[in-house]
Formats: C-alpha cells, sequence, structure tokens
C-alpha cells in the first residue's frame, strides 16, 4: 500500500512559494509519507528543462531524482530504508471558451508515462496557447477537444476533471461548469475514468449523484507550496508503477481510495462573499433569494448547494463501486489546537519535527501510529486528539 499525491504545482504556477522545485517536493512528500508525486506543470518550457535535468526513469512510467539530488534529500531528512519518491508526469490545464452562448472555465489534470508524450503535447498546446506565462496555462480550448489532444499523445495518456465543484473553474461548478460530465466532454465522454473531488467535497457528497457512479473518485493536496503535499491523498495497493495506477482508477481494482479533508474546511464548501465576509448554508441563501446580506450582489454557489441542485439521491448508501475514504485532520492543524497557537508558529513547526522523526510520517501518524509511541514522543495530548479524530469524534 502506498499514498499517492498526483495534483501539485512547480515554481512557475502562479501564487506558489519559491521552494516548489523537486527537492523541496521530495523532502516534504517523505515527511508526510507520500511515496507518489505528480511532479505539476509539465507544459512549462522552463520546468520542462528542469524536470528533464534532475529526472531518471523508475519504474514502468514513473521518475526518481537523479542520485546527486536524492543524496542532498537523504541529508536533510535521514530515514533509513526509506524508498525515493517516485515521480509521475503531471499538468493541470484551465480551458476558457464559449458553448451554448454560456462561458465555460474547466481545470483539468493530465498524465502521461514519458518524456515523448509529454514533448508531442506540449507541441500540440504551444500552438494553441502561451505555455510559457503559467505553469498551469489558460488556453481557449474546448474541455472534448482537450481530452482528444491527450489520447493522440499516445497509449496511457489520460485525463482528470480536476476540482470538480470549484464553483469557477470546474467541470460541474456553478457558475461556469455544465451539469454533467458526459455534456463537458461529448462523444468522449467514456474516455474520463476518475473524477478529482477537491478540498470541499466528500465522497458521501458525490455519491448524492448517480451520474457519477462510473467514476472513480480521487483526492489530491493541489498544493502551491511543499508543506501542503498529502494533505489529500489516493492510496493504492498495487505495484510502484504508472500503468498499475492508471489500470486501478480504471477498473477499480488495487484503488484504496481517498483520505480527505474534512469538506467543511474547504473554502467553496458553503455559499458566501470572501471580501463581505459571509458564509451561509444552502437554506440561508435561499431565504435571500441567492442575494448577499452585506453588499446585495448575487452570491456565489458553493460545492453544498451545487451538490444539492444536481443531486438525484438523498445519500447514505454507498454504490456499488464505491471506494473507501477516510477524513483526517492535517497534523500541524491538531497540534495548534492543542498549543493554543496558530498553526504556522514556530512552536507547532517545531513539534511537528520532532513528532515526524521521532514516530514517523506525517500519514502514518495519523492513521496508523500506535498512541503510545505518539505519547512517549511527548505529545500526550496529540495522542488524545488523534485518538478521537480516528474515531469520528471532530466537531465539524
Amino acid at each position: 500500500m502506498f499514498y499517492a499525491d498526483l495534483h501539485i504545482h512547480s515554481k512557475y504556477s502562479r501564487a506558489t512559494g519559491r521552494e516548489a522545485d523537486l527537492p523541496h517536493m521530495a523532502v516534504w512528500a517523505r515527511r508526510k509519507g507520500v511515496a507518489l508525486l505528480g511532479t505539476g506543470d509539465f507544459t512549462h518550457p522552463q520546468w520542462f528543462a528542469d524536470l528533464q535535468r534532475d529526472l531518471v526513469p523508475a519504474e514502468p512510467g514513473l521518475f526518481r531524482l537523479r542520485d546527486e539530488l536524492q543524496r542532498t534529500v537523504d541529508e536533510q531528512l535521514p530515514a533509513a530504508g526509506a524508498p525515493a519518491i517516485r515521480f509521475v508526469l503531471q499538468v493541470e490545464i484551465s480551458t476558457i471558451y464559449k458553448r451554448g452562448e454560456r462561458t465555460r472555465k474547466v481545470h483539468h489534470l493530465i498524465y502521461v508515462p514519458g518524456w515523448e508524450q509529454a514533448e508531442q503535447l506540449n507541441q500540440k498546446l504551444s500552438k494553441i496557447g502561451n505555455l510559457k506565462s503559467d505553469g498551469r496555462p489558460i488556453l481557449g480550448l474546448d474541455s472534448r477537444d482537450l481530452l482528444e489532444i491527450t489520447l493522440e499523445c499516445g497509449e496511457g495518456c489520460y485525463l482528470v476533471p480536476t476540482h470538480i465543484w470549484t464553483p469557477w473553474f470546474a467541470v460541474l461548478g456553478s457558475q461556469s461548469g455544465f451539469d454533467s460530465v458526459d455534456e463537458c466532454y461529448g462523444d468522449l465522454a467514456h474516455e474520463i475514468f476518475a473524477l478529482e473531488t477537491g478540498l470541499s467535497s466528500d465522497p458521501p457528497m458525490n455519491w448524492r449523484l448517480s451520474q457519477l457512479d462510473r467514476f472513480a473518485l480521487v483526492s489530491n493536496s493541489d498544493a502551491h507550496s511543499p508543506p501542503k503535499i498529502g494533505r489529500e491523498a489516493c492510496v493504492f495497493e498495487t505495484d510502484l508503477d504508472y500503468f498499475a495506477v492508471r489500470r486501478a482508477l480504471q477498473t477499480g481494482q488495487g484503488y484504496g481510495g481517498t483520505v480527505e479533508f474534512f469538506p467543511e474546511e474547504g473554502k467553496y464548501h458553503l455559499d458566501g462573499h470572501r471580501k463581505c465576509n459571509v458564509r451561509l448554508t444552502p437554506e440561508e441563501t435561499q431565504k435571500l433569494e441567492g442575494r448577499c446580506p452585506a453588499c446585495g450582489k448575487p452570491l456565489t454557489i458553493g460545492v453544498m448547494n451545487r451538490v444539492n441542485t444536481l443531486a438525484d439521491r438523498v445519500g447514505g448508501e454507498p454504490p456499488r463501486r464505491a471506494s473507501p475514504f477516510r477524513s483526517l485532520v492535517p497534523l500541524p492543524e491538531i497540534i495548534a489546537e492543542v498549543r493554543g497557537v496558530g498553526e504556522q508558529s514556530r512552536k507547532v513547526q517545531e513539534a511537528y519535527r520532532t513528532l515526524t522523526s521521532r514516530v514517523g510520517s506525517e500519514l502514518f501518524i495519523l492513521e496508523q501510529a500506535p498512541l503510545e509511541d505518539i505519547r512517549r514522543a511527548g505529545s500526550p495530548l496529540v495522542a488524545e486528539a488523534i485518538r478521537r479524530m480516528r474515531g469520528g469524534q471532530v466537531i465539524r
């Protein structure tokens, strides 16, 4: 079993830190317990050159750091017997286009198994838009056509609609999406076999739509800085192999589901206006007829409201193909809550590094580590908080 975070960004994407490079990604992936990491941003010319310089082939369709860089990771974060982090070539593409008299804005994740396929995709997309301006390029291209281009780049290439409920930039988003995956991708919709549910929804919310039953539901961090790696992740019970991972998502066999935020923590879970500091449930929005009580303008309709609109089930029983999931509170947030200080404080960072160095990776601590080991590491209250989280005793 291993954890995979298959949606991240490099330093060439907007709103990312300068440390979003391969060595820092590898350090934080090891600290978090993630074995397989997306590269992010491979359509950006400079990042693609960095990837080709710093990665070498490993298992089928996967890459690892070249030896010199791997030694620097091992020096920063010694871990006896820990395997080197593996990378998969991944990019997020933003498409903005007109369909049905409406402007559509949809984000997509694309995965390819090698340099040749990545170069083909880069060549095709560079004729459509500017790949140099952002690690997550914006293209005036229909989602269906982007999928077709992806499939043309070679065997094993695939596309996953990303954070599918985000109001402004997603296939099912309330502001600029569609009412179904089939409507978005048309005659090629059968080539979609996985959907990324985003930070503001969890599997039970998605189970309310029978149209989503055929898809594997995946979760990733969408990290814009290395410390955010692994805040959501996928679990695989396969060989560490690009094609085994793809096959698990396509068939469900060997796919162990997801580890998730509690969706209430996602910034788009409810309706509201960020500038007005307004956050409303769907019922409250309905009473206000969709208008912000502070400024009077239309509210941004969030994920829960959008799910309610499209759902054809009340909820409850998972569909036949449903994969397991568990909702976790990130370890820095637990430490911050216990200590009564901010998550970014020095005390929290020191305690986090102490725990992960003495007990194991963050995901191991949250899911598997014996509570007594956490207590012995000097954190009895953190151990109690993790016990409650594992038991579902969380105020949402």
